[in-house]
């Protein structure tokens, strides 16, 4: 299926390595321009060497002034700018609310949901050139359910889906298209240390707490990063022209979580 996206000009938030990284290269292979962002400085390097056609900046999201930059750069490697990824984001702490520490709390919010805000709100008006625009911002099944341990995580998710519904019908007449993607158990680094710390808090097994995560998922797997990048894509093709303000879950049909 050709999804007419050759020369597309795509940045991606955090896209340096995992479920970023990803996202990149299934751009890539479609034929789009991409630029990525990370503050990995080693993941960076690893990709200035392994995909490089893929243009990068060292940006904290959560930084102004570093996005500011972000936007310079990226502008002038892609020549433009059509599709915004808001993928970055941390997992935050672990712990019962009254002990969770508010400096971890702050920086939680200040990066998975106020770093939206900062990339947004500068790609707008590029985006307003673009005759496919498209913002995808990444929430997580945490955006739909509670998350017990979790509650800076869980608060700063439900937060993108309330921000992706509004810019969607702010952004909707000018022709800009966003989108939320809510990923279930996903397999890498990042679920794997979650399940650790979760494990840890609750005094289980790793394997205890990883059986319980899936117990939840009707298809008892998890999904792959691939399997995202393949929705955001589409999502972001002309073939998904009339697609916007939709929180849409890939996570194997999640029932709650652990």
């Amino acid at each position: 299926m050709d999804l007419e996206l050759q020369g597309l000009r795509v940045l991606v938030t955090a896209g340096a390595g995992g479920i970023g990284l990803e996202i990149a290269r299934s751009f890539v292979r479609e034929g789009a321009k991409v630029h990525v962002c990370d503050v990995n400085d080693v993941a960076l390097a690893t990709v200035a060497t392994s995909d490089p056609d893929v243009t990068r900046s060292r940006t904290d999201v959560a930084d102004r002034a570093d996005v500011s930059r972000l936007f310079e750069e990226a502008l002038h490697a892609l020549g433009g700018l059509d599709v915004l990824v808001n993928n970055a984001g941390i997992a935050g702490p672990t712990a019962r609310v009254d002990e969770v520490d508010p400096e971890a709390w702050d920086r939680t919010l200040q990066v998975n949901i106020t770093g939206q805000f900062n990339c947004a709100r500068l790609a707008v008006r590029y985006l307003c050139e673009s005759e496919n625009a498209s913002i995808i911002n990444l929430s997580s099944a945490a955006g739909r359910f509670g998350f017990p341990l979790r509650s800076p995580y869980a608060a700063s998710k439900w937060a993108v889906v309330g921000f992706t519904k509004t810019l969607a019908m702010e952004l909707g007449p000018l022709g800009i298209r966003v989108n939320a993607i809510l990923p279930g158990v996903v397999e890498g680094d990042r679920i794997r240390r979650v399940i650790g710390s979760k494990a840890q808090a609750r005094g289980i097994s790793y394997e205890e707490m990883q059986d319980e995560f899936l117990r939840h998922v009707s298809l008892r797997t998890a999904v792959t990063p691939q399997q995202i990048a393949d929705q955001i894509v589409f999502l972001c093709s002309p073939r998904g022209r009339t697609i916007s303000g939709q929180a849409i879950s890939i996570d194997g049909d999640t029932q709650s979580l652990a």
